[in-house]
Parts: C-alpha cells; structure tokens; sequence
C-alpha cells in the first residue's frame, strides 16, 4: 500500500513516462508535440503569482497581534504588524503547512511562517492524524482513570438514605 508521498512520486513517475514516449496517434511524444507549434503557457509575472494560483485553499482569518492562527499553529512574519485586526485571506499548500501565503484584497503580502516548526515540512493530514492520536490516547487515560476516582468518592459506611420529610400543612392553609 502506498502513502500519499509515494503515491506522487508514482503519478509523476507516470507523467514523464507517458509525456517522453512515442504516441501511437501523434507520431511523435506529447511533449515534443507540445512544444513543436511554438505554443508556451502564458507564466504569471512572479513565483508568489504562481504560488498564489496553485495554492487553491483559501481562507479567511483575523490577523492578531501574535500572528495569525490557523489549524492549531501560529504564524509570524514582521510585514503582517499593519494588519493587525483586519481579516486578510491565506492560502496553503495542504501537503506543508509550515508556511502560508498571505493576501489582503487578493494582493500577495507576505509568507507567515509557523516559527514553532520552521524547518519541518508538516502536512495537514499529518497534524489531524497526530491530534486524533492524542485525542484517543487522553480519552484512553480519563476512561482508566474513572473507575478508580469512583472507587475513591465512594462512602466508606453505607448508610441508609435519608427520607424527606413529608409536607405539613395547617388548618389555615385551607
């Protein structure tokens, strides 16, 4: 079975396969037949442009005056300071959320950078699967824990429960 890293490098693998061989229509590979006409895709100016048009996750959120919060980590860069209090928009690669890029009114900012983890490439699937694991290994821990707090609380005599008294009335509440 393959994990989601080795499965990229399978399709890429795939891709540079399939685009350096013969097509059997073509007469010749799809990238020679790409490039013979001439035709180039038309590049964004700059890499934040072409990071900002495959980072196809946006979301919104409030700059605070630590950083902005997003999926549990905090992230910093001095160029947000401006912004603070103001909603601006991020967008992130999922497959590494060490860092994310910032937008205010689809204008590119800055690139945040989670400064807890700053060199470690941490995806988002990563982070919800490692917070599923703590989650249960807590729940784990209070589960084995009640059965010994209750034996605790427990009285030491057994004494009867005590009766309420019954409601007395008067011959003036008539």
């Amino acid at each position: 079975m393959l994990d989601l890293p080795a499965l990229d490098r399978e399709i890429g693998a795939f891709i540079t396969t399939y685009n350096d061989r013969t097509h059997s229509e073509l007469g010749t590979s799809p990238r020679d037949a790409w490039v013979a006409d001439g035709w180039l895709p038309r590049m964004p100016d700059t890499l934040e442009e072409l990071d900002g048009l495959l980072l196809a996750v946006p979301k919104n959120r409030v700059v605070q005056r630590d950083g902005i919060h997003f999926q549990g980590q905090r992230y910093l860069s001095p160029t947000l300071a401006p912004f603070v209090g103001r909603t601006i928009t991020i967008r992130y690669d999922p497959r590494d959320i060490s860092e994310i890029r910032v937008y205010d009114h689809d204008s590119f900012i800055c690139t945040a950078i989670d400064e807890d983890h700053p060199n470690l490439r941490l995806s988002l699937r990563d982070v919800e699967a490692a917070r599923r694991a703590r989650r249960r290994e807590l729940r784990r821990t209070i589960n084995d824990r009640i059965p010994i707090i209750a034996a605790r609380e427990q009285p030491r005599t057994a004494e009867p429960p005590r009766r309420r008294p019954r409601l007395r009335t008067y011959e003036e509440d008539d």
